[in-house]
């Protein structure tokens, strides 16, 4: 029953808590994550009903074919099913870990449906994956003959990287630029390791240099180089920077020192994983150790903050969400590892204030009713009279989501054109923006969203692309390894 728990095979309903410490529930579940095996995998792609409407292909961004390389598992034909689970998705094994399946695939598999639990596609799409990698099976989609002309990609994300493969492919020159120092954005500082391995992202980073993209770390559009240079310089470019500025909370105390953003804070984690030293992690201030801790959101990067804190060794993890369970934006899979895991959650909670003279020593919330539905379905938080109460805080970290940087102005191109949200104006069509020759894609355009969703808008942007530079050029390009 727990090794079940842990690999998500059990309803949410059905979960019994797990009392053990959290060294050793994070122990179990890296050990049976290991033992997924041949018939595991052939026991979940079994149990496929091969339905006459596909709802799990229906609802996956990318349109994976998923009952056919579930059938094609089935019967052992592994190669041919990693064929077809990558036809359709540039980052498949990536997808299989971080991808929110009791949202999408799975939670609309019809054995679901049935009370039945739903086919494991996640862990399923994971091993297939995994297993052409150490079978040698991926290899670098190189063109089969090059069209002579250059694409710039924006930002080293999901959907860039998506775009930068499909582009390379067809046979463009592939430049990639990237503030970080290393490829692969969000998936590199903003997930953490337990869910997503860097040396995961690392080797699909390499398989696209190794086709023949080119790389250029510690890049920043606005300061090395404007848009319209790169426009110049390219026959097209895609913005795909994603959304990086942290929503802020105003409330007194709100300026205390300890209360952070998730993404610094997860961002420092990260990099201190993959070896690097970080002043704010060694000094204390976005280390979670020996801490407690009050997490304030409910979508899925305040579910990566409170497990990040909690294998940091912190006293404490609190996480306050203003609705309630069922309303929160987030994986239930993901609160329920949380709460194995150790993670209180104070629901139907907000916070109005912070304790304390420089340092942060509490978090002053009041309890919340939700009232009647608003235009679109979700109830309205009302703040109940006489409710205060504070939760104790050495840190908070702020996971209230994420907009839009002021892109006109740091690309030094004041006439690309912003929605009233600040996201970038495209012709959904095409993903071109206002500006000839420059596309978007991403979370940038659609605002903070999944993966799997930038990787659709990257690979539909690469067409748009395609069929902008076949159009403009006074020679039709030629389509290559199509």
């Amino acid at each position: 029953m727990a090794n079940q728990r842990m690999l998500g095979f059990v309803h949410t309903a059905q979960r019994m808590p797990d009392k053990r410490p959290a060294t050793e529930r994070r122990q179990d579940f890296a050990e049976i994550y290991a033992r997924f095996s041949d018939e595991r995998a052939n026991e979940q792609a079994n149990r496929c009903s091969q339905c006459g409407v596909p709802f799990c292909q229906v609802h996956c961004p990318v349109s994976n074919n998923i009952p056919d390389w579930l059938k094609l598992t089935s019967e052992g034909r592994l190669e041919e099913a990693y064929e077809v689970s990558q036809a359709t998705n540039n980052f498949p094994e990536i997808c299989g870990r971080i991808c929110p399946q009791d949202r999408l695939c799975e939670g609309n598999c019809v054995i679901e449906q049935s009370t039945h639990g739903a086919v494991t596609i996640g862990s399923v799409e994971k091993y297939i994956n995994d297993t052409a990698w150490d079978q040698g099976w991926v290899k670098p989609r190189t063109p089969s003959r090059e069209l002579g002309v250059s694409v710039g990609v924006i930002g080293a994300g999901p959907a860039g990287l998506a775009a930068a493969e499909e582009l390379r492919a067809k046979g463009y020159e592939v430049h990639v630029y990237d503030r970080y120092d290393r490829m692969g954005g969000l998936l590199v500082y903003g997930i953490p390791g337990f869910k997503l391995e860097k040396s995961v992202v690392e080797r699909r980073v390499k398989l696209l240099a190794d086709a023949g993209v080119v790389y250029h770390p510690n890049f920043e559009v606005g300061r090395d180089a404007s848009l319209p240079e790169l426009r110049r310089k390219h026959v097209a470019v895609l913005v795909a920077t994603g959304v990086y500025k942290a929503r802020d909370i105003k409330a007194p105390g709100s300026g205390l020192g300890n209360i952070v953003a998730a993404l610094d804070y997860l961002t420092t984690s990260n990099k201190v994983s993959l070896g690097d030293t970080v002043e704010a992690y060694e000094n204390g201030s976005l280390n979670a150790a020996g801490k407690h801790v009050v997490v304030l959101g409910g979508g899925d990067t305040a579910m990566d903050c409170v497990r990040t804190a909690i294998r940091q060794g912190a006293v404490s993890v609190k996480c306050l969400y203003r609705r309630d369970r069922k309303n929160m934006p987030g994986s239930q899979r993901e609160v329920a590892h949380a709460e194995e895991e150790g993670v209180e959650f104070i629901w139907q909670a907000a916070p109005e204030g912070f304790t304390g003279d420089s340092v942060v020593t509490g978090v002053r919330a009041v309890r919340i009713h939700l009232g009647v539905a608003d235009a679109t379905g979700r109830q309205t938080p009302q703040v109940i009279e006489g409710s205060e109460f504070t939760v104790q805080a050495d840190l908070v970290i702020k996971a209230l989501g994420f907009e839009p940087e002021d892109l006109p102005n740091a690309f030094d191109e004041p006439e690309l054109k912003v929605t009233r949200w600040g996201t970038l104006l495209v012709d959904h069509r095409t993903k071109m923006t206002n500006m000839d020759g420059v596309f978007a894609a991403g979370d940038i355009v659609r605002g903070a969203s999944l993966v799997v969703w930038a990787i659709r808008d990257g690979r539909d942007a690469a067409e748009g692309i395609h069929a902008y530079a076949r159009a403009k050029a006074e020679t039709p390009v030629a389509v290559a390894a199509e």
